[in-house]
Formats: C-alpha cells, structure tokens, sequence
C-alpha cells in the first residue's frame, strides 16, 4: 500500500508511522532493602541476576577431577620410574666375567662386569659387581669376544630405577662397547709385555 504525497507529487512507500512507539517499562516498586544481619535478608525471592552467580559444582564432579589427577600422577610416577632413565652416557672400565642369555617371552642377556677400579683399589674390600642388562646381540657378541681374550673392555650404559621383563633382569642396560688398551688403564708392573 502506498501512500500519496500531495504536496511534492510524489508517492511514499513507506507502510507505517516514521518512529515506532518505545515499550513502557512497568515501574515495580521497590521493597526494603535488608541487611545481612536481619533474618529477611535471606529469605527474599531470586532477583533477576541470580542466574548469573556461580553455581556451586556438584561433588561428583570434585570426585571426578581428583580420580584424574591421581591418575594422572600414578601414570607420570611411573612412565618416570620404569621409562626415564636417571643415570644417562655413564662408562666404567673392566673385565667380563660372563655373559648368558635369559628368559622365556623376552630374550635378554645378562652378564657380570669386573670394575677395574674395583680390582685396583688394594685398601677396601671389594664391595660388588657390575651386574648389566644387554637387548642388543651385535653387543653381547662383542662383549663375548673380549671375554675370551680377557681383555679390558669400557662399556657406556644408562640406569633405570625399576625393571621391566622385555629390558631384562638389572637395572643397567649397555649402549655401547669398546675395547681398552691395557697400557692406559693397568699399572706398569701388570701391563702386558709388547714384543
């Protein structure tokens, strides 16, 4: 529907008054105001912000979050333990004792290392030997060989504070090996003769 405008001869499309009418706000009287100390305080109706307030969190929730977080703590605990090594890029010098191969499901070898500073040390009791973990053949071959030539041999191995099967049976586990010459680490009354 369109209107006609006489006075410019134009014709206005606008359908409507110009300016729409603004809602009237019903005034609500206000009530009293309490204080907290009086006991009407607390038993007034919600007001209209009440939704807004924080709502308190249902206790299974606070169940629910500490189950995770102790959870979470247990799992770090031991991914730390059984899977971070705390002895890392260590080396000690000896002689082979023996070396055998272990189990069942996991294959592993074991062997016996005579620390040199151990044997050297002629003041104390010899206190004990370096028990190690091998999961590699290539080294446990190697160690073999030095073995029987009775050989000294400087071994760089990391240490786990707890053990698991497919590792093997210590704590210790050998990275890697190599041959020392006798001349740099024995005393010259027991070095070898070179012809």
């Amino acid at each position: 529907m369109s209107f006609y405008d006489e006075d410019n001869g134009k014709s206005d499309y606008f359908d409507g008054p110009d300016v729409p009418d603004k809602p009237v706000k019903e005034k609500v009287p206000k009530g009293p105001v309490y204080q907290p100390d009086d006991p009407e305080y607390w038993e007034q109706p919600e007001s209209e912000w009440e939704h807004l307030k924080p709502r308190k969190r249902n206790w299974r929730f606070w169940v629910l979050v500490g189950c995770a977080a102790v959870l979470l703590g247990v799992l770090v605990a031991l991914y730390m333990r059984f899977f971070t090594p705390y002895v890392r890029e260590a080396s000690i010098c000896g002689y082979v004792e023996g070396i055998e191969r272990r189990g069942r499901l996991f294959t592993t070898f074991e062997g016996v290392l005579l620390p040199y500073k151990e044997l050297k040390d002629t003041t104390r009791v010899y206190r004990q030997d370096f028990r190690f973990s091998i999961g590699d053949e290539e080294l446990a071959t190697k160690l073999r060989q030095m073995q029987y030539a009775n050989r000294p041999v400087r071994v760089e191995y990391v240490r786990y504070k707890g053990r698991v099967p497919w590792r093997g049976d210590e704590n210790v586990i050998i990275t890697k090996v190599d041959s020392v010459d006798p001349r740099a680490i024995l005393p010259p009354e027991f070095q070898p003769e070179v012809p």
